[in-house]
């Protein structure tokens, strides 16, 4: 027997004559992993998890037409899908319960019980953000069953009980935030909080953040003004200032040289999540540059044989909402050119050239399922400008948030601008939701330079292809402009926030704009509380309003089977011709274990072909219907 042995042996015996076997053996209860981890501890991998919401993202993109997609997996969300026996856009649920689950419980319950305030009240923070997103996508959840022991099956709770639930989640993380805490935290905040670093006022912020988002998806419901407008425009108020509130996760990166490919932004080039099966979808183009169709009365859009911007083969919508790009020489959104991507300039060399720039560059959006674009002849680029797949020898690092080191974003103050003017627009007070438009746009603004990374002149190894200089300058002249500073508050209209909150989430807050879709029923003509079939829908096509009515939110926006040109196309079937209201849940976690709950659901059981179709409490003007 050698020395190393020997000493080993002599060690446990010592170690077993001073504790005796049965303690020493006992250091943990659980097998598999400590029993009590330090609350920070916790802090990273919950924070970590919101890699996910861009996972969804691949779900979402495509149903709120920020994205199209070929991918066999998530093609069928871009037709506002039908999906059986998958998990594609889980990921949130995942997230939820899996991922954050019992270590966010854990983190908030040991943080109470040592009063360490400021780590429960980032906790609590989470977690209201957390399940504020989750419900939003799915609709009803397990809440009160959430982390029982012992349950076989969990019960599914409603809208109506959650939602506050949230909101008294986010309130408990300001209380906290708010005490005396004399705790010493050293370092443990400023190197496990990733968002913000462990700074209490910025939580304040966000949670008050997380009340804002919350009550902006219920603006249309019957009760708004009486029952959630003041609480939306007080937390507003003590909620993000600028851009330097944003709520961000930041990650470790490192390209091709990272530990793992893992550690760099889901949508950066090291990853390729973002190649050749994913691309801005017509509508985004559309929006972005100024070219939203004119439809004649067949839904036809209407031909030129000669335009302003050559790559335009149709007469424009008049008036434009958010900008006049391609009508007017001179006027420009420089937010397109970050984005969304264009084949224009490979090597750079007009970058600094805002003339140059506002000519040269065009920006096609691809249909729902494939790059073929119906803005004009030829493909849509890849995210990252490319035609061929993305890869970094080409792409270098990526582009904008489209890039390996780029933050998961998480919520802006241009979000919560805009939803402080949609609500003081509902109330009526014109120049209240005047002023908040206008600091949305110059959020946005801010928010869009701030990941800018331009690349090098005569250099094809990618980045940003407009300069920071540039951007400010035709920022400035944009927010000047008649869509921004010269619109006045007697012509703002509900479109105008609207649309310019579904360009400032472009495409990041991809789960938030279709929030907004859905409670304005994506704009679907009905009559009585809400679409049904035969009152806004049949088996293949959707009767939606018109660019020309008054009502329409969303100008130029059009379900798949609408009866407008590029779109003419039906539903599957076991849609019934409805577009989709909420993503199903996990099925992993459900439709394998939890089928009784899902069977027990109203008005449409879990378990139907068509429950994706079911319109979630917050898309109601009141309650759930009883039948």
């Amino acid at each position: 027997m050698n020395m190393k042995k020997i000493t080993i042996i002599t060690l446990l015996t010592v170690l077993f004559s001073v504790t005796g076997c049965e303690k020493y053996l006992d250091v943990n209860k659980n097998t598999d992993s400590p029993d009590y981890v330090e609350g920070s501890l916790y802090l990273s991998g919950i924070q970590q998890a919101y890699e996910g919401v861009y996972w969804d993202i691949r779900a979402l993109g495509p149903l709120t037409q920020m994205m199209g997609t070929s991918t066999t997996y998530f093609s069928p969300f871009a037709q506002n899908y039908y999906y059986a026996a998958r998990d594609e856009g889980g990921e949130a649920w995942r997230m939820v319960y899996w991922m954050q689950g019992r270590n966010l419980e854990n983190l908030i319950n040991q943080s109470v019980e040592a009063k360490e305030w400021t780590l429960a009240g980032i906790g609590y923070a989470m977690k209201a953000f957390s399940w504020d997103l989750l419900t939003k996508l799915h609709g009803e959840v397990v809440l009160e069953d959430a982390f029982v022991d012992g349950l076989l099956t969990h019960d599914y709770d409603y809208q109506d009980v959650v939602y506050p639930k949230i909101r008294e989640w986010a309130y408990k993380a300001i209380e906290y935030l708010k005490k005396e805490d004399n705790s010493i935290y050293s370092t443990r905040l400023t190197t496990h909080d990733h968002i913000y670093k462990g700074d209490k006022a910025k939580w304040i912020k966000f949670a008050y953040a997380v009340i804002v988002r919350n009550l902006a998806s219920l603006s249309n419901k019957s009760d708004f003004l009486t029952k959630y407008y003041d609480e939306l425009v007080t937390c507003a108020g003590k909620s993000f200032e600028s851009t330097a509130d944003d709520a961000t996760v930041a990650i470790a990166a490192g390209s091709q040289s990272a530990p793992y490919s893992a550690y760099n932004n889901f949508w950066g080039t090291a990853r390729n999540n973002l190649t050749n099966s994913y691309w801005q979808h017509d509508y985004a183009a559309q929006v972005m540059t100024g070219t939203v169709p004119e439809y004649d009365v067949n839904g036809n859009k209407t031909a030129v044989t000669s335009s302003s911007s050559s790559y335009v083969p149709h007469k424009l919508a008049d008036p434009q909402i958010i900008c006049d790009t391609s009508k007017v020489a001179g006027h420009f959104d420089p937010r397109v050119v970050a984005k969304l991507a264009t084949l224009n300039d490979p090597t750079y060399l007009y970058i600094d050239n805002a003339d140059s720039i506002k000519k040269f560059y065009t920006f096609r959006g691809s249909n729902f399922t494939s790059a073929t674009s119906p803005i004009g002849v030829g493909a849509t680029p890849s995210f990252w400008g490319r035609n061929a797949v993305g890869n970094y020898t080409i792409d270098g690092k990526g582009r904008w948030i489209y890039r390996d080191d780029a933050p998961y974003i998480l919520m802006t103050c241009a979000e919560i601008k805009f939803c402080l003017a949609e609500a003081h627009f509902k109330k009526g007070e014109a120049g209240l939701a005047y002023t908040a438009f206008k600091e949305g746009v110059r959020a946005d603004n801010a928010f869009t330079l701030k990941y800018l990374s331009p690349g090098a002149k005569g250099n094809a190894l990618g980045g940003d292809k407009i300069t920071t200089t540039v951007f400010n300058t035709l920022a400035r002249q944009y927010e000047a402009g008649p869509y921004v500073d010269g619109l006045g508050a007697g012509n703002l209209t509900l479109s105008h926030i609207m649309m310019q909150k579904w360009v400032a989430l472009y495409p990041w807050g991809a789960h938030e704009a279709w929030v907004d879709l859905r409670k304005y029923h994506y704009d679907i003509r009905y009559t009585g509380d809400y679409p049904s079939i035969n009152n806004g829908w049949l088996q293949g096509s959707v009767d939606q309003k018109k660019d020309t009515d008054a009502d329409k939110v969303y100008k130029g926006f059009y379900l798949a089977p609408a009866q407008v040109q590029h779109r003419k196309t039906a539903y599957n079937i076991n849609n019934a011709g409805s577009p989709c209201f909420r993503l199903r849940p996990r099925y992993n976690s459900e439709y394998i274990w939890n089928i009784p709950s899902l069977e027990a659901l109203k008005p449409v059981k879990g378990t139907a072909p068509n429950y994706h179709c079911s319109i979630p409490w917050f898309a109601y003007p009141g309650d759930y219907p009883t039948n």
